[in-house]
């Protein structure tokens, strides 16, 4: 089917959308710079006081209520969901997990959540980025700073791990989470080496005062930053038992695999699936309805399915109840074979990128870089390939949908517009410039998952200017270790998320392509930004930290450290059974930080999924 008769007729689909995600909350699409009201909680205040939290919820009478959630029906319990993840499942431990995929958020659990109860007219989490006000605690009760550089914080009462040896099913303390901190970055329970795997952190030390209090010092006066620090959604915040560590040296075996959450974890088979049941013990409730028990399913079951082909295969006979990453051109023939399955649009975390090697020829030429950019059709690709339903501006570090510290396209001068703007013909001086005057050979290193079809018109674009690009495709897993762990590839690389379009925290921005961090994968090594970067960590004041942001976005611009394409969204689909979901962000996916969160409050509703023949 032509790409473009598709996109044509996705208007409409774009236009039902709200309609058709009824098995969601609400399906408006907010930024993350929403305006709405503080959510209420219960504070300990001080003189530095930020939000805190408790989440033990008032009794609630399990009918209508009058609630916005009560459209969703009453919960059930019992019945399996099923995920799709595109790679195979590597990982079991947090201080591996900013690397590889992993689901250990099925049975670990971190210190905050978000609110479950929170209209998603006001905040959807449809972002990574939570705003500290729109996040609660979990494993967390309460926290509070006694000053800018110190949190406290009050672990749960009564939260136990689960009931599998050598942890024995008994209570976690702060100790645990001190282990976990201190075991992650080096700075604490007997650990002075960092994992390799994570970025730096302005956390400098973490300590337990009682049984239930931890407190974390940081390098930085900055409460507001420093609180993102902990609340942030990454697999390196899942606590892990420091009793499985200290018996086989790490938790990177699926056999060992124990947390406090909501499902334990039974059955991995490489490649293919991986298991978990509800845990009879686990000790939350519903927020929502808290006279419930979590979880509602009694399992949840993923499989690992890198072709797409496949996996639409698999949603449309009901074998995989959801899925995200799904292309406007797929969910249009999902929703003409089977309308009933619910379709929900979400925006791009990022923008999709060419990522060149900064540190190496020749891409360690500006004039190179700058070149690939000239020699793309920006507005083109938005008419032809996407049919006018994306935006066709470049992007700078900053998401088109975070307002505020950013730098939009409209703002751009045109002395940088016109480095961005298709012109051939000044892409071949450029290179002729940097001693390529027929232009060169190249590859590119990208993941399976990612839009082949696009990378076959960007080959094109590269070689009307002499660039010859050989694509390697990889599969998800390899290409994780090829490039974001070992920094292998040469030359170019992509993947299905870019390195421009942040949806990030403003801070976590500034480290994208900071000298040394891990994910800086590209080998960008510029005292320029690592200033940016320091400046933004000691911002005590919000408007400053935006401007930093803002020139620090102007000046990655104007290095062309990375090509840009476009901010494309994608579509998340939900069979008619599953209730409660509504694309929130690591719901699902190859690292679903919030599964154990999400999952735990999803529910099947066994009449609708009965009637659908399944």
């Amino acid at each position: 089917m032509k790409r473009g008769l598709i996109w044509i007729i996705l208007t409409c689909l774009i236009v039902t959308s709200v309609i058709l995600a009824s098995c969601t909350t609400t399906s408006t699409t907010t930024t993350t710079t929403s305006s709405a009201p503080v959510v209420t909680t219960t504070s300990k205040t001080t003189s530095a006081s930020v939000t805190t939290s408790t989440t033990k919820p008032a009794t609630t009478p399990t009918s209508a209520t009058g609630n916005w959630w009560d459209k969703l029906g009453t919960p059930q319990y019992g019945g399996e969901i099923s995920l799709r993840t595109t790679s195979n499942i590597t990982n079991f431990d947090p201080y591996f997990a900013s690397q590889l995929a992993n689901i250990m958020g099925g049975w670990m659990e971190t210190l905050f959540e978000p609110d479950w109860t929170l209209d998603p007219a006001v905040f959807d989490y449809k972002l990574t980025i939570l705003d500290p006000k729109f996040v609660k605690g979990r494993l967390a009760e309460s926290w509070e700073f006694s000053d800018q550089s110190t949190l406290v914080v009050h672990i749960r009462q009564g939260i136990h791990w689960q009931n599998i040896a050598p942890v024995n099913g008994r209570e976690l303390t702060a100790t645990d989470v001190v282990y976990h901190y201190g075991r992650l970055y080096g700075i604490g329970a007997g650990f002075t080496k960092p994992s390799p795997y994570v970025a730096s952190t302005t956390m400098t030390s973490v300590a337990s005062t009682d049984k239930y209090t931890v407190v974390f010092k940081f390098n930085v006066a900055n409460a507001a930053q420093n609180l993102i620090t902990i609340q942030g959604v990454s697999s390196t915040q899942c606590i892990e038992a420091s009793d499985v560590v200290n018996q086989w040296g790490d938790a990177n075996d699926w056999h060992h695999a124990i947390g406090t959450g909501p499902f334990i974890l039974t059955d991995v088979v490489s490649s293919g699936s991986a298991t978990m049941v509800k845990n009879p013990a686990y000790w939350g409730y519903d927020e929502r309805y808290p006279q419930n028990k979590l979880p509602y399913a009694d399992s949840l079951k993923i499989l690992v399915i890198p072709d797409n082909a496949t996996a639409l295969a698999a949603v449309r006979t009901g074998k995989i109840d959801l899925i995200d990453s799904v292309t406007s051109a797929t969910a249009l023939l999902v929703q003409k074979s089977n309308p009933a399955i619910l379709q929900v649009p979400v925006p791009a975390n990022s923008a999709t990128t060419i990522d060149p090697r900064n540190d190496m020829a020749p891409y360690k030429d500006i004039r190179v870089r700058e070149a690939l950019q000239m020699a793309i059709d920006l507005p083109g690709l938005a008419a032809n390939y996407y049919n006018n339903l994306v935006s066709p501006s470049p992007s700078s570090l900053t998401s088109i949908y975070q307002n505020g510290g950013g730098f939009p396209y409209s703002a751009w001068p045109q002395d940088l517009k016109d480095t961005y703007t298709y012109n051939p013909t000044a892409a071949k001086k450029l290179l002729a410039d940097a001693g390529f005057p027929s232009g060169f050979k190249t590859d590119i290193v990208v993941d399976s998952a990612a839009d082949q079809d696009l990378l076959q018109a960007i080959k094109s674009y590269f070689l009307a200017i002499g660039v010859d690009m050989e694509i390697r495709p990889m599969d998800t897993s390899s290409w994780a270790s090829f490039v974001m762990t070992n920094h292998k590839q040469d030359a170019l690389a992509q993947r299905t998320t870019g390195t421009l379009g942040q949806t990030q925290t403003a801070v976590a921005q500034l480290n994208r392509f900071r000298t040394g961090v891990v994910y800086n994968y590209i080998g960008v090594s510029d005292p320029t930004i690592d200033g940016y970067y320091n400046t933004g960590l000691a911002a005590t004041n919000p408007d400053d930290l935006a401007k930093t942001l803002e020139n620090a976005n102007e000046y990655i611009a104007r290095q062309h450290l990375t090509v840009s394409l476009l901010t494309v969204n994608t579509w998340s689909l939900c069979q008619p059974w599953v209730k409660g979901f509504n694309a929130q962000a690591q719901s699902t996916g190859s690292t679903p930080v919030n599964l154990s969160f999400y999952e735990a409050r999803y529910w099947v509703d066994q009449g609708v999924k009965k009637a659908s023949g399944h």
